[in-house]
């Protein structure tokens, strides 16, 4: 049997070059270049040749003779609502088969309105929300019911979310708004604060999805983070931690596990996705967003789930390949 080559599409951190009004975290959903080297290495420990394509705009240069038989997809994409999209895109046009969700998909889940549109649809628990396109419009105050938490419309990697995105009153939420509205030229999400724990769900395949360990995310030494939250600033400290399996009722596990499998199927999924919740004090469970293009850094949620399960790191990237393999009829 001849050896497939495999397709690396990627966005570099190194590679982004910030503008005159950037924010700091512009390129936070970037991999670094170790990361791509890990991921390379481990697609060739389970038997596959790679070849390293780069971001869109290299994609787009070379679509025409890539030499490929499958295309391994975590770029981020260059800019605007439709990003993630745009790597998918030029796959699909170009008949080339590749790991991880469509464009439909990506672009749906990034956009974090439209993806709470489609969990109210599925009767999926997610906070109550509204939000602001420009702070002149929020002249009707007696709706919201205060703590609430503001973030960007469509961002990853946490971008916009630091500790001042919880708001008390109306003075700190339009000034939240407007710096979210100015710096990252988009809408600001608002949506009602769910004090209590933090859990991410990671979940790999299509037909019979397997639903790995709960992960619980732990901030400044504890697990009840009540008013805490996963910020931009604590992703790059060790003041997070990802626990293993969560430390949680069996009962509470189960209906986490459910939820994120809904979930999952709800966008229509592919290979791999991962699931962040919040569970408020009386135990209830909240989605806050679905994102099929998770981090695949070894010491994120999918390197520690797989060591909970008892396999590599390798084999977890093996495991994602091999599910996209079987869903294009490769294998």
């Amino acid at each position: 049997m001849t050896t497939k080559t495999v397709g690396l599409t990627y966005d570099l951190k190194t590679d982004y070059k910030f503008k005159e009004g950037d924010p700091p975290d512009a390129n936070a959903e970037f991999d670094h270049p170790l990361t791509i080297g890990v991921i390379a290495e481990a697609i060739q420990n389970c038997g596959f040749r790679v070849k390293k394509i780069g971001n869109a705009t290299n994609l787009s240069e070379k679509i025409n003779n890539l030499d490929v038989d499958i295309v391994f997809n975590i770029s981020e994409g260059i800019s605007g609502r439709n990003r993630e999209s745009q790597v998918p895109i030029l796959l699909e046009m170009a008949r080339i088969p590749f790991v991880g969700a469509d464009g439909l998909t990506l672009g749906l889940t990034l956009d974090k309105v439209m993806a709470k549109k489609v969990f109210m649809a599925e009767n999926i628990p997610t906070p109550k929300f509204f939000e602001i396109k420009n702070s002149e419009s929020l002249v009707d105050a007696d709706h919201l019911k205060f703590p609430l938490i503001v973030k960007p419309r469509f961002e990853g990697s946490s971008k916009g979310l630091s500790d001042d995105s919880r708001v008390e009153n109306m003075d700190e939420l339009k000034k939240k708004a407007d710096y979210i509205i100015s710096t990252y030229k988009q809408p600001a999400l608002v949506e009602e604060f769910i004090s209590g724990q933090e859990f991410t769900v990671a979940i790999v395949g299509n037909d019979e999805p397997e639903v790995m360990p709960i992960v619980q995310i732990k901030i400044d030494g504890r697990l009840k983070l009540n008013d805490k939250f996963y910020t931009f600033a604590r992703i790059t400290s060790d003041r997070l931690e990802y626990i293993c399996p969560a430390r949680i009722p069996q009962e509470l596990g189960k209906k986490l596990s459910d939820i994120a499998l809904r979930v999952y199927n709800a966008v229509e999924c592919r290979d791999f996705g991962r699931v962040d919740f919040r569970v408020d004090k009386e135990g209830r469970p909240y989605v806050l967003e679905i994102n099929p293009l998770p981090s695949l850094s070894t010491e994120d949620v999918f390197g520690v789930v797989a060591k909970e399960i008892g396999i590599s790191y390798d084999e977890m990237i093996g495991r994602i390949l091999s599910s996209a393999l079987k869903r294009h009829g490769l294998i």
